[in-house]
């Protein structure tokens, strides 16, 4: 897919957590050249202990972190998306996981906290049990603090950040680290007008 993004000069955005990006850095650094992709990489922690229970067949936190540094180094925009932030188990890394993936090259960054929809819940309850007892409580409580009672929310916009003074002192945390550590807005914008089908003026109905 990539070669024919490249092929037709069309604009693509991926999001990973996978360093096997790194396969396609050659055609993946042509795109970046005429600013026709940006990246995003998921980084829950830089504890190796930690990732392992928390994401057990994914790349190491090692490999995500040569992966920005690499993408970064051939002139694509990479953003590192700290997601999902839970509360007693990755909370405390803002400032640690912003500092290292800024000095590796990051455009920007961006975080979720986490909501359990569906059935997740129970899976996420069983997983709490089995890795974090002693926590399991704690971290349930801050979740439902942060969905309003709830684990979960569906509302736009709130879905995905949380709301309440849990997830408020979350905010105010990640905004720090970020004006700290990438005190300059990403510049970053597509050029679409290497793709013909871009000019279509039916494009503006979107």
């Amino acid at each position: 897919m990539l070669e024919i993004f490249w092929k037709y000069r069309h604009p693509v955005g991926m999001i990973t957590k996978n360093s096997l990006i790194l396969r396609d850095l050659d055609v993946i650094e042509k795109l970046a050249s005429k600013n026709l992709i940006n990246v995003s990489i998921s980084l829950t922690s830089l504890e190796e202990s930690t990732r392992r229970v928390l994401e057990p067949r994914t790349a190491t936190a090692a490999q995500r972190l040569k992966a920005i540094e690499r993408l970064s180094a051939v002139g694509v925009p990479v953003n590192v998306m700290l997601a999902p932030i839970i509360p007693a188990i990755n909370d405390h890394e803002i400032f640690k996981i912003l500092e290292k993936v800024a000095s590796l090259g990051a455009a920007t960054c961006n975080y979720t906290f986490i909501r359990l929809n569906g059935a997740v819940k129970q899976l996420f309850e069983e997983w709490a049990e089995q890795h974090f007892p002693d926590r399991k409580e704690k971290i349930l409580s801050h979740i439902k603090a942060g969905h309003g009672g709830k684990v979960s929310d569906s509302r736009f916009k709130t879905r995905m950040k949380g709301e309440g003074k849990y997830v408020e002192n979350i905010r105010q945390q990640f905004y720090l680290a970020k004006s700290k550590f990438f005190p300059y807005p990403s510049s970053f914008a597509y050029i679409l007008d290497l793709y013909d089908q871009f000019k279509h003026p039916q494009l503006k109905l979107f």
